[in-house]
């Protein structure tokens, strides 16, 4: 069995979910995804259930890119729990357009990638607003705020940040099962003045408080009247900033990386007060050119 390309990308949490205004941003997170283009099956089985990885390669093929001969497989190696709402869909999704690229020595830019992920998230129905952010995250680091109705994601960048130093910021994720279900457009609707909240936050450069913010509108949004209170029992323990992630269900927690001890404390809270799984993680800061006077 033979590797014919490979590539990598990276999960994250959201500081401002599409569904809520039509724009959407994704912090980056140290959560790796490899994946490979192989030529025979891989004996791993392959966790797709939305045939994601299959609806990209048929993507690509519409799109006339180059393909090697012979038939393909995939595999997947990835530290994001899925359907969590830590962005493993465009994490998988990015990392297979870019396996296919290497796989095939074809290059494609960045806003290019961005742009079949999120019509492959689309057509396989993983994501409702094609994910642009949770994509520009997981290549590039840091946070990109974009418009979900742009024509195409180069031009639906609207501000762009490397994000909250990584070693100020201790990052906890308190995964909590499966999501019980993927909400509707609608569902966001009721709840706009928090995503109005996260949305001027953002723009005056308050990334942690626009997730707090966007954390607020979505468990409104799923009705999560559990993941508010869990949310809030992060304040309590510690924690500056803390919200539901995606549509859900885990919650993304930010501590000061000089306070050890407010970590400490939050393990230990989650620990006793749900059966959790909690992972501790980084922010991945973009490295942006800098600004031409």
């Amino acid at each position: 069995m033979a590797v014919l390309g490979t590539g990598t990308s990276n999960g994250g949490c959201s500081l401002l979910h599409a569904a809520g205004l039509g724009y959407g941003a994704s912090l980056a997170l140290d959560l790796p995804v490899t994946v490979r283009l192989l030529d025979k099956q891989s004996k791993r089985v392959l966790d797709d259930p939305d045939d994601l990885l299959g609806t990209i390669l048929q993507i690509w093929r519409d799109s006339n890119h180059p393909l090697p001969d012979g038939e393909v497989f995939w595999s997947v190696k990835s530290e994001i729990p899925p359907r969590q709402g830590l962005k493993s869909s465009s994490a998988v999704a990015v990392a297979a357009i870019k396996a296919l690229c290497d796989a095939s020595d074809y290059s494609l830019d960045n806003a290019d990638i961005v742009d079949l992920a999120a019509a492959a998230q689309i057509t396989s129905g993983v994501s409702i607003t094609g994910s642009y952010g949770d994509s520009w995250a997981a290549l590039e680091g840091g946070w990109k705020l974009i418009d979900a109705n742009a024509a195409d994601a180069r031009s639906g960048v609207l501000l762009e940040s490397p994000g909250p130093n990584s070693e100020d910021w201790n990052v906890l994720l308190v995964c909590r099962g499966d999501r019980e279900r993927r909400p509707e457009i609608e569902d966001f609707s009721f709840h706009q003045q928090a995503f109005v909240q996260a949305l001027n936050a953002l723009q005056e450069g308050n990334d942690l408080v626009a997730l707090t913010w966007n954390g607020r509108g979505v468990v409104g949004a799923v009705n999560d009247p559990i993941g508010r209170k869990l949310t809030n029992d992060a304040f309590v323990n510690g924690a500056r900033a803390a919200g539901i992630s995606g549509s859900g269900p885990a919650i993304a927690i930010f501590s000061p990386a000089v306070n050890d001890q407010a970590l400490s404390r939050l393990k230990k809270w989650y620990s006793r007060n749900g059966d959790f799984e909690l992972i501790e993680t980084k922010i991945i800061n973009a490295e942006l050119a800098p600004v031409e006077e």
